[in-house]
């Protein structure tokens, strides 16, 4: 009898808290938020084959955000390259698109609290046998790296593999991820440093074509962006440190990185 009750007072007071939590969230009334991506980071962000749509982790998330804030996502594109300055102007009020959080970004925009933390990985073709690692891709004066300008992807080759030379002819830069992906696919360059979610992600999405080799190569957080002094930032916050809270973050991780590619 005792444990009964103790039990319902436990899911008593869970169920309490959960809902106090809920009550705590910032209500934006209906407001839009116009938010911006790239559709072109597997599993991130991407347009559906079958749709034509934008779907992915950051589509879901920043729609479960505008839920529980009571706000309405108005989604809109841009290119990387352009998406920071955007952002900054105030083109749009969020952005996305695996930004890795950073002291020089951060002297531009405002960042949300991380919201998934991943490692920079090589991903090369399935049957490459003529690197296993790092180091041993460095010494080949042969072999490429495909990347976008201004990326950690980018510095990461740059600093953490080549020779520290931005410059450096050994990096095929490309307009967007999707290209370097398929530039690597298709023999134009030899590997693509991405971080493990989206290797997990474009693995599974092209069974037999592609493998992670070596180690990882250092640790990125991911952050939302916004334009500096915004008022989203803790509404934002709010809702991300609840739906940690609540399992919500781990239920994407699992839909996106393991359930959608099998």
């Amino acid at each position: 009898m005792h444990s009964l009750l103790s039990r319902l007072a436990l899911i008593t007071s869970l169920f309490i808290a959960s809902a106090s939590q809920a009550a705590a969230l910032p209500d934006l009334q209906g407001r839009t938020i116009l938010a911006v991506t790239e559709n072109a980071y597997t599993p991130l962000n991407f347009i559906d084959p079958e749709t034509g749509k934008g779907i992915g982790w950051e589509y879901d998330a920043m729609n479960e955000i505008g839920k529980r804030l009571n706000a309405n996502i108005e989604w809109q594109l841009s290119s990387w390259d352009a998406m920071i300055q955007a952002v900054k102007q105030g083109l749009y009020d969020i952005g996305m698109d695996g930004i890795t959080i950073n002291p020089e970004r951060a002297q531009q925009i405002d960042f949300s609290i991380p919201y998934m933390t991943s490692q920079q990985f090589m991903l090369v073709r399935a049957d490459e046998d003529r690197f296993t690692d790092a180091e041993s891709f460095a010494a080949n004066d042969d072999l490429h790296f495909g990347a976008q300008a201004g990326t950690t992807n980018f510095y990461v080759a740059v600093y953490d593999v080549l020779d520290g030379n931005e410059d450096n002819p050994r990096i095929t830069l490309l307009e967007t991820f999707g290209a370097s992906v398929q530039a690597l696919k298709s023999g134009d360059v030899d590997s693509v440093l991405m971080d493990a979610t989206s290797a997990r992600g474009y693995i599974g999405a092209n069974p037999g074509a592609f493998k992670i080799v070596g180690g990882p190569l250092g640790t990125e957080d991911f952050g939302f962006i916004f334009t500096p002094g915004s008022d989203l930032v803790e509404p934002v916050n709010a809702a991300l440190r609840s739906m940690k809270t609540d399992g919500t973050l781990d239920a994407l991780n699992k839909k996106w990185f393991f359930d959608y590619n099998q």
